[in-house]
C-alpha cells in the first residue's frame, strides 16, 4: 500500500473515532469559563481571547472547558471526501471501504448537514459553531451564516445527491441560491458588485467570498436553468476579474487591512471560476483562469514541495496551503500535467505536518509550530484534499 494511502487511512480512522467533532482555531469564545466571566461583553477582550487561543502552540481548550463540537463546513468537507471515496470504490478499489459502507457515511453526513442548516433566512445556509470577533469592528454570533461555509455545504450536498439520488439534498442546495440573492448585501464596484461575506455588515468586500457566492449560483443554475442565477454569477465574476492583477493574482479583500495575497484563497477563486465555466458553458473567463492558475502554481510552491502561505513569504505554513493544491488541480483538470508537483507537496505534507496519531497540524512556523489537532481547519480540509489526490492518482 502506498505511503499516501497509509497516511489517509490513519487520518480517516482518527476522524471517525472522534465522530468528526473537534476544536477549531477560532473557538475560544466557546469556553465555559470565559462565558462565566463579566468581561465577555467587551469586544477588545473577546478579540484578545480568540487570538490567544489561535496563536498559542499550547492547547488550553480542555483546561478552559472548550467542548469538541461539529462544524458545518467541516462536515461538508468530510462529506465531499466520502463522495470522492465512493467514486474510487466504483472503479473497484475497496481499500477505503465498499460502496455500501461509504454510501452510509455519505447519507449520515448529508443528513447531519440538513439538521445543522440555518432556517432563519431566505434559503438554506450555514455558519460556524462559535462566536467570532473580527477585529474590533464586528461580532459574528455562532451559526451566523457565511457565504464560505454555505458554498462548501452546497457543493457537498450536490455531490451527495448525485450519488444517492435523494432529492432532499438537491432541493436544500438549490434553496441556498435564495440566501445568496436575498440575504447578502452587494457592494457596487466598477461595472458590477461584490457579494458580502455574510448577512451582517462587516466583511463586505472579500473577493473569494463573492466568487464563492457566484459558485453557488452557477451550480444551482446547472439544475434549475434559472437565468437570473447565471446573470448574477457572471456579473460578480466580471467584477472580480477586473480586480485581478496583471500577473494573475488577487488580493484577499478591498479593506486596507485585507491587502495581502495568499495561497489557498487564490485556490478558492480559481475553483469558483472553474465551477461557473462547467455549470454554464461560458468560457469568457478562461484567460483569467489560466493566468490565475499559472500565478498560483509558480508562486506558492517551492522546488522541494514546500508550500508557501503568502506570495512574498513562506511562514506560517498553514495546512490549507498544501491541501488546497490537490483540490484546485483536480477541479481545473490540470492534475496530470502537474502530478510531479502534487507528489512533492503531498510527500512534504505527510512528512512535516501529520502526527503519528493520524491528524494533521495547524501551522508550521519558523520557531514554535502549532501542532494542535483542529477538526474543521486541518483534518476535514486534508480529508477532502487527500481524497482528491487519491482519486486523481487512481
Amino acid at each position: 500500500m502506498s505511503i499516501v494511502n497509509v497516511s489517509f487511512l490513519k487520518l480517516k480512522s482518527y476522524c471517525e473515532a472522534e465522530q468528526f467533532k473537534g476544536w477549531d482555531p477560532y473557538d475560544g469564545l466557546n469556553s465555559k469559563i470565559f462565558n462565566a466571566l463579566p468581561f465577555k461583553k467587551w469586544d477588545v477582550v473577546r478579540l484578545f481571547w480568540i487570538q490567544g487561543f489561535k496563536r498559542s502552540p499550547i492547547n488550553f481548550r480542555k483546561l478552559l472547558l472548550v467542548p469538541k463540537q461539529h462544524n458545518s463546513k467541516g462536515i461538508a468537507l468530510f462529506l465531499a471526501g466520502y463522495c470522492n471515496l465512493y467514486e474510487i470504490s466504483k472503479k473497484g478499489n475497496d481499500a477505503f471501504g465498499s460502496k455500501a459502507e461509504i454510501e452510509t457515511w455519505i447519507r449520515t453526513l448529508a443528513d447531519l448537514l440538513l439538521e445543522r442548516k440555518n432556517t432563519e433566512y431566505s434559503g438554506a445556509c450555514w455558519g460556524y459553531n462559535f462566536d467570532w470577533q473580527a477585529r474590533l469592528s464586528f461580532l459574528f454570533p455562532k451559526e451566523t451564516p457565511t457565504i464560505v461555509a454555505t458554498s462548501f455545504c452546497v457543493e457537498a450536498l450536490i455531490k451527495a445527491f448525485e450519488i444517492t439520488k435523494d432529492e432532499k439534498y438537491l432541493q436544500t442546495a438549490i434553496s441556498s441560491a435564495e440566501f445568496v440573492i436575498n440575504d447578502l448585501s452587494r457592494s457596487r464596484l466598477k461595472k458590477g458588485f461584490l457579494f458580502s461575506y455574510s448577512p451582517l455588515n462587516g466583511n463586505n468586500t472579500v473577493i473569494n467570498a463573492s466568487l464563492l457566492g457566484a459558485k453557488i449560483l452557477s451550480q444551482v443554475f446547472f439544475y434549475t436553468k434559472d437565468r437570473r442565477l447565471k446573470d448574477l454569477a457572471k456579473k460578480t465574476i466580471e467584477t472580480c476579474c477586473e480586480i485581478q492583477r496583471e500577473d494573475g493574482s488577487w488580493i484577499y479583500g478591498l479593506m486596507p487591512v485585507q491587502n495581502w495575497i495568499d495561497s489557498f484563497h487564490t485556490g478558492y477563486n480559481l475553483d469558483a471560476i472553474q465551477s461557473y465555466r462547467e455549470a454554464t458553458g461560458d468560457s469568457g473567463f478562461d484567460e483569467n483562469l489560466q493566468n490565475g492558475l499559472a500565478y498560483y502554481l509558480r508562486t506558492f510552491f517551492m522546488q522541494d514541495g514546500t508550500p508557501k502561505y503568502y506570495h512574498n513569504k513562506t511562514y506560517p505554513i498553514d495546512i490549507h496551503c498544501p491541501g488546497q493544491l490537490f483540490v484546485t488541480l483536480s477541479k481545473t483538470k490540470t492534475f496530470s500535467e502537474n502530478s510531479m508537483l502534487a507528489n512533492k507537496v503531498m510527500d512534504w505534507t505527510i512528512q512535516n505536518m501529520q502526527d503519528s496519531k493520524g491528524f494533521f497540524y495547524y501551522q508550521i512556523k519558523k520557531r514554535i509550530s502549532s501542532k494542535i489537532s483542529y477538526m474543521r481547519w486541518s483534518n476535514a480540509f486534508m480529508f477532502n484534499a487527500m481524497t482528491n489526490y487519491i482519486k486523481e492518482m487512481n
